[in-house]
């Protein structure tokens, strides 16, 4: 099946009702995705596009931006020197950014 994707141990993940296939899982995937979510927290509205309605701006949520970020840094302890020059440069980029956005945050700022 084109939309199957196989994951740890071989279980094959797949959604039927999803006609576009997966992406595929990599550490840069898991990454991207860990910095979303603390995006989200931090209140920065998602990317809806141009025929989006401007809503109200989401609420941050400070606790859950410094978990997320204390989650890639296990990630990078974890992994060091496991990583190639590709990933490492992403995960201190995205590290470097949410640490000072959380920062600023934590001012008031934007």
């Amino acid at each position: 099946m084109a939309n199957e994707q196989s994951g740890p141990r071989g279980f094959r993940m797949s959604d039927p009702d999803n006609p576009q296939d997966l992406p595929e899982m990599s550490f840069a995937t898991l990454v991207i995705s860990l910095t979303t979510s603390a995006l989200v927290h931090l209140g920065v509205p998602p990317d809806a596009g141009e025929t989006a309605e401007p809503g109200p701006a989401p609420q941050p949520n400070l606790p859950l931006v410094r978990q997320t970020i204390d989650i890639l840094e296990i990630l990078q302890e974890k992994t060091r020197g496991n990583l190639d020059e590709a990933e490492l440069r992403l995960l201190e980029s995205v590290l470097h950014d949410l640490r000072m956005r959380f920062v600023a945050a934590r001012k008031g700022g934007p």
